[in-house]
């Protein structure tokens, strides 16, 4: 008897058994038609499932089809609906994944596909296979990143299982995290591409005085200003004494603790480190090529960070503006890349950044633009944050609504 999970659903207390896959589901693998017979794979009339694809985890449409000669001259065979896929073979972390397939497919031969009888629910099993990832990839033979599962393999996993009402409570609920999290991943990276859009059309193109996108009532031409005109250097340094927070610049993750960064505390010299409060803008003016991210502190009313990371604010100009534009304008980007200096490391000084000129409006307009791209920056990061929630309830509870044995 398999160990009762630490969370159940109310009203259930019967205790769970075991089974292995063989005793209770059909074993099925697939094939892959011959490449150099056309009528193979022309008309396309069957779905087609290649290992890379199980990653779908809830599998409604294929990449490939197949014709049905292509299907009935091949190792291929047709999969019910709501059968578990497992990824037998693949390159990287594919083999050991799983998926339910929505619709009736076949699939390649490194895909296996279990059918279970009527007393399993499928999408149970599927969230239970898929929490044990690292112990079925550690099944396989073989060392290397196509090292195999095969059907053997898969009919002696075992199965804890319980009564068919309790089974069917577990898989829903695990379902419904999955759509969740994959609702606020959409959202999340829709946002992005809307930001990604809205960045190229809100801003001039190169030698251009008016942007495509606008808001209503400006329609004033921007003007090309020197940088050292509308930005304010910030120059507050610390000593070795000081408790502030420190932080740091990331290209992917903006100004955060640097412990937050790194993952643990950092042990050094913190004497001349510029001091950072909330709302002003830093980079690092040290780079390996001549990328340069601009990043406004938004974690802390006020931080630390590098003597080599610069700090300013606005003068008669939003700097969340700015920074957008540094980061962004395909013209100041170039002409950051023509005023850093160094062969190896490029250098971009603050002395001469100041010298640069960007395109900018009227500051009405920058601001009406900063609170636009701030509104998707807080929809990018709400969505972002529920995603990471819902995953880490998740795993929470793929721990402890299993048992711990099998």
């Amino acid at each position: 008897m398999a160990d009762i999970p630490k969370i159940r659903f109310k009203g259930f207390t019967e205790p769970w058994e075991q089974r292995k896959v063989s005793e209770t589901a059909e074993i099925v693998a697939g094939g892959t038609p011959s490449t150099s017979v056309s009528e193979y794979w022309e008309p396309k009339e069957v779905p087609w499932l290649s290992s890379g694809e199980v990653h779908k985890k809830y599998v409604t449409y294929t990449d490939d089809m197949i014709s049905k000669l292509g299907l009935s001259n091949s190792s291929a065979k047709m999969i019910k609906e709501n059968s578990i896929l497992i990824a037998l073979a693949g390159q990287g972390k594919t083999r050991g994944t799983v998926a339910i397939n929505r619709i009736s497919l076949s699939t390649n031969q490194s895909i296996a596909a279990m059918t279970f009888n009527d007393d399993i629910i499928p999408e149970f099993v599927f969230s239970n296979l898929e929490n044990r990832y690292d112990e079925i990839r550690a099944m396989s033979s073989g060392d290397g990143s196509r090292g195999g599962l095969n059907k053997q393999l898969v009919g002696n996993i075992v199965i804890p299982y319980t009564i068919i009402e309790e089974q069917r409570k577990i898989g829903a609920y695990f379902e419904n995290l999955d759509n969740l999290i994959t609702l606020h991943q959409r959202k999340c990276d829709d946002t992005k591409e809307l930001k990604k859009y809205m960045l190229q059309k809100m801003f001039p193109k190169n030698g251009e005085k008016f942007p495509e996108i606008r808001f209503k009532g400006f329609t004033e031409a921007w003007e090309q200003r020197k940088l050292g005109d509308i930005i304010t250097e910030y120059k507050e340094t610390v000593d070795s004494d000081c408790t502030l927070p420190i932080l740091t610049s990331s290209k992917t993750e903006g100004v955060i603790l640097q412990e937050e960064h790194f993952g643990r505390k950092q042990q050094h010299d913190i004497t001349g480190y510029n001091i950072l409060p909330r709302n002003y803008c830093t980079y690092r003016n040290r780079s390996d090529g001549v990328d340069f991210t601009f990043n406004i502190n938004k974690c802390c009313d006020k931080g630390i960070i590098s003597k080599f990371y610069p700090v300013f604010s606005g003068k008669n100009s939003d700097v969340f503006f700015l920074s957008l534009v540094l980061n962004n304008s395909e013209e100041v980007v170039r002409e950051i890349a023509y005023t850093c200096t160094g062969t190896g490391q490029k250098v971009l000084s603050f002395l001469d950044l100041q010298k640069m000129k960007v395109r900018v409006p009227n500051f009405d307009e920058q601001k009406e633009i900063a609170a636009y791209f701030e509104s998707l920056d807080h929809l990018i990061t709400l969505h972002q944050r529920k995603c990471d929630t819902l995953k880490e309830l998740k795993k929470y509870m793929l721990q402890n609504m299993f048992p711990k044995k099998g």
